[in-house]
């Protein structure tokens, strides 16, 4: 059984997931496999290497665990967090700890072994969106969940372990402290204002106009003032909402729409970068929906980040946003 446990300094929680306990000469550097579509596990014919489906969109038939899907949801074959049994919050003396309970569920967005999501139609990408806000509507019944974290890595520098293109939701029994702080950040502008800080920057972005990438009806696609990472992009939707799984059936559709065009537009101008996608919402358990605002960012991984930024949490970004959006802006499509 994976477990939580809480530094008593900082505050911050670890998996320690004992499921993945590795000797010493296992620890390598991990690359994305190649193994290619014949022993793809991802891939159409190849359902029976993954676990059962938890859910799959089907165009053209088939039953469950075979091929004929758009979409397939299955969970972890490895995963940090275990859905069987009860929390079971203890401590140990003056340290805290808790089973690992979650979800770990990955999202095979195609049944295309090298179609990305820049390369996929808008209706597929939206597909894939809906996926996942099916996934989060069913784990928030889950009385013992706090928080679900929908993420992608796209190539081996960014995390990713298998080349088909999927994404992954974890489903946890805490709300990590980025959350916290984020929220934290938006409740404070909130009580001094009256108004949602990321409403506010949308705001004051379209305005400035330097920063924008593009916008359609819904999402404005922004390079962020204070960008951590060169070319990071922010996509955030104009209505106010507070919870991804909760938007509106047009915002999934021009969210697509957005998402396929930055995408393309990062790979043309930064040849097809690696890269970790995000999609920031609010807890379940937390009442913030005034003051917080669901909302992706992107983050291409062109450089490193080393002993300076762990050291200090400053990061080193050699590329001003201004600088960056009007590179994106002139990519054309």
């Amino acid at each position: 059984m994976p477990e939580l446990r809480k530094d008593p300094v900082t505050g911050r929680w670890v998996i320690i997931s004992t499921d993945r306990q590795k000797r010493p000469n296992d620890f390598r550097l991990e690359r994305s496999s190649t193994i290619g579509r014949q022993h793809c596990p991802f891939c159409p014919g190849h359902e029976a290497m993954t676990p059962p489906e938890l859910l799959s969109y089907r165009q053209n038939g088939g039953g469950r665990n075979a091929p004929g899907w758009d979409v397939r949801v299955v969970p972890n074959k490895f995963p940090s967090l275990q859905v069987e049994g009860t929390i079971d919050r203890e401590g140990e003396g003056m340290f805290d700890r808790m089973n690992g309970i979650g979800a770990n569920e990955v999202i095979i967005e195609t049944p295309h072994h090298d179609r990305s999501l820049a390369l996929m139609s808008e209706p597929e990408i939206e597909r894939v969106l809906w996926a996942c806000r099916e996934r989060m509507l069913d784990l928030k019944q889950d009385f013992r969940l706090r928080y679900i974290l929908l993420f992608k890595n796209h190539g081996a520098v960014a995390g990713a372990t298998l080349e088909h293109p999927h994404s992954q939701l974890i489903a946890l029994p805490i709300v990590p402290d980025f959350v916290r702080e984020e929220i934290e950040g938006a409740r404070r502008h909130f009580d001094v204002k009256e108004r949602c800080v990321f409403c506010d920057i949308v705001h004051q972005e379209l305005h400035d106009g330097r920063r924008v990438i593009q916008e359609n009806a819904d999402v404005v696609a922004l390079a962020p003032y204070a960008p951590r990472f060169a070319f990071e992009t922010w996509l955030l939707p104009k209505r106010h909402g507070a919870r991804f799984e909760e938007a509106p059936r047009h915002e999934y559709e021009s969210l697509a729409r957005v998402l396929k065009s930055v995408l393309q537009r990062l790979d043309r101008a930064l040849e097809m970068p690696p890269f970790n996608l995000i999609v920031h919402t609010s807890p379940f358990s937390v009442d913030v929906a005034d003051a917080y605002h669901w909302h992706v960012e992107i983050m291409p991984k062109l450089t490193r980040v080393a002993g300076f930024e762990w050291g200090t949490g400053f990061y080193i970004n050699p590329t001003s946003p201004e600088e960056a959006a009007k590179v994106l802006r002139a990519v054309r499509l």
